[in-house]
C-alpha cells in the first residue's frame, strides 16, 4: 500500500512554475530522501502533500486521502518538522510537548508527554529550557513534537542542517526504529551519506523530477564514468584538463582527483597524455552519488530565470 501516491502535482507563485508536474508514490513503512538544489521546490511539494498548500493542477492521495479535497485530514495524521521548527525557549522541553499535546487535544496529556520523553530519550532533561539546549538536543525535541500524536506520516524538511554528525546519525536511528514501526518517512536532505541511508530517493531540479528510485539504480542510470588521478601537481593537471572533449567534471578529493563525464572512450582519449606524465597514475574510480546530483543540476534549467 502507498502512502503518498501523487500524480502531476503543479503550483505557480506570480507566474512562475515552482513545482512542475510532479509525481511521487512511498509505500508505507518506507524512508525516502527527497533531494534536489535549493530553490528546486521540495518544500512547496512537501506542503502540497500535506494539505498546506492546494496544488493548482494534479491529483493524489496521501494516506489514503485526496490531497485537493481532504487536506484537513490528512494534516491529523501527518507530522511535518520543517526547517526552523519553533518552540517555546524559555519553557521546558516538558512544557513545550505539553503545549503540542494541548493542540492535538491528545488525553491523558501527561501520559503522551511522559512516553514520548521516553522513547526520545529527553526524559532526563525534560526540566532544561529548550532555549538553553544544543543543537542535536533541539532537532530531538522537534522530532518528539512532530510524533507525539502518533502520525502515519512523518515530513522531515532538512532536519539535521547544522547539526554534528553524532547528532545526525542518532537522528536516523530513529528515523530508522520509527519506519521498521510503520511510519512512513519523506525527508528532503542535502547531505550524500542521509540520502544513502533511504530505502530510495527521488531528485527533483527546479520544479521537475528527474531521477527516482534506490541508491544503486539512480547511480547507475546516470550512465557516469568516472577516473581517479593520483599524483603530483594535481592542480596544474586539473588545469590541463578544462573543456577537454568529455571530461564534465573535475573535482579535488583529498589527494586525488576525481575526473567524471558520461562518455568513457572520449574521457580516455582526453586522459591519454595525463597518463603519460611522470608520477602521474589515472585509473577507474566509482562514480558516487554526488557526482551524479552535480551532473543532474548542471544539466537543469533554473525555472525562476
Amino acid at each position: 500500500m502507498n502512502a503518498i501516491d501523487v500524480r502531476g502535482l503543479v503550483k505557480r507563485f506570480d507566474g512562475r512554475t515552482v513545482v512542475d508536474h510532479v509525481s511521487m508514490t512511498v509505500k508505507t513503512g518506507e524512508i525516502v530522501g527527497f533531494l534536489g538544489p535549493n530553490g528546486s521546490g521540495k518544500t512547496t511539494t512537501i506542503r502540497m502533500m500535506c494539505g498546506l498548500l492546494t496544488a493548482d493542477e494534479g491529483e493524489g492521495e496521501v494516506l489514503g486521502y485526496d490531497v485537493r479535497r481532504e487536506s484537513l485530514k490528512i494534516k491529523r495524521e501527518v507530522g511535518y518538522m520543517t526547517q526552523r521548527f519553533s518552540f517555546y525557549e524559555d519553557l521546558t522541553i516538558a512544557e513545550n510537548l505539553d503545549f503540542v499535546a494541548r493542540l492535538y487535544q491528545l488525553r491523558p496529556r501527561k501520559e503522551y508527554v511522559d512516553r514520548t520523553l521516553e522513547d526520545l530519550g529527553l526524559t532526563t532533561r525534560r526540566n532544561q529550557l529548550a532555549g538553553t539546549l544544543s543543537g542535536g538536543w533541539k532537532q530531538r525535541l522537534a522530532l518528539a513534537a512532530c510524533i507525539m500524536h502518533e502520525p502515519k506520516l512523518l515530513l522531515l524538511d532538512e532536519p539535521t542542517a547544522g547539526v554534528d554528525p553524532k547528532a545526525r546519525r542518532e537522528f536516523w536511528d530513529e528515523i530508522h526504529r520509527l519506519a521498521a514501526g510503520g511510519l512512513t518517512v519523506l525527508v528532503s536532505t542535502h547531505y550524500m551519506d542521509e540520502a544513502e541511508r533511504c530505502h530510495r530517493i527521488s531528485y527533483i531540479a527546479y520544479g521537475r523530477m528527474i531521477a527516482s528510485g534506490r541508491v544503486d539504480e539512480v547511480v547507475r542510470d546516470a550512465g557516469l564514468t568516472t577516473f581517479v588521478i593520483e599524483g603530483e601537481k594535481l592542480s596544474e593537471v586539473a588545469a590541463a584538463l578544462q573543456g577537454r572533449p568529455g571530461i564534465e567534471q573535475i573535482a579535488p578529493f583529498g589527494i586525488t582527483l576525481h575526473v567524471v563525464g558520461s562518455d568513457a572512450a572520449l574521457m580516455r582519449r582526453s586522459l591519454e597524455d595525463i597518463a603519460g606524465r611522470p608520477g602521474v597514475t589515472v585509473r577507474p574510480g566509482e562514480t558516487s552519488l554526488e557526482d551524479v546530483f552535480i551532473q543532474f543540476m548542471s544539466g537543469a534549467q533554473d525555472n525562476m530565470q
